[in-house]
């Protein structure tokens, strides 16, 4: 070894053990939110579904042949179990609905004015859906985060 220069082997594996640490920390992270993404995007798409299958099966539904009766509660909570797409829990999905045959009171005073009438058409059909949703690799965070989407549309028949 010559005067003046220092032994370097071995550092450069320090350097790479350390950025790759630092680089897949970061790629689980995005596909972490990567899939909290995706997740949202199926309870916004979920309760637009749900919400415009429910206005098309409507209290005059029964009169036309494009649908059996008019939507439930238990119908909507059904429709949406049925657009449940891999990857996502079903028992963390919860659906509320107002406005439908089966619901009690909702909770915004302006969708009650057809509470006598459920499922008229001019009425209002609201269907919320939530998600607790859990990250699944280390380093995020480890509580539940609540997703949630409300979807309100007028029912049509």
């Amino acid at each position: 070894m010559r005067c003046g220069q220092t032994r370097e082997r071995g550092s450069t594996l320090v350097e790479f053990a350390l950025v790759f640490i630092l680089f897949m920390t970061i790629l689980l992270g995005i596909a972490g939110f990567g899939h909290a993404l995706y997740a949202y995007h199926y309870v916004s798409s979920a309760a637009r579904q749900a919400t415009r299958w429910a206005i098309v099966n409507g209290a005059d539904c029964t009169s036309d042949n494009t649908c059996t009766a008019p939507a439930s509660k238990s119908d909507v909570q059904t429709f949406v179990q049925n657009v449940t797409p891999q990857g996502i829990d079903w028992s963390q999905v919860t659906v509320t609905t107002c406005g439908m045959s089966g619901d009690a009171e909702c909770a915004d005073s302006t969708l009650t004015a057809c509470a006598t009438t459920v499922n008229d058409p001019g009425c209002v059909a609201q269907v919320k859906v939530s998600y607790n949703f859990q990250f699944v690799f280390p380093l995020l965070p480890t509580n539940t985060l609540t997703l949630s989407s409300t979807s309100e549309m007028i029912i049509a028949h």
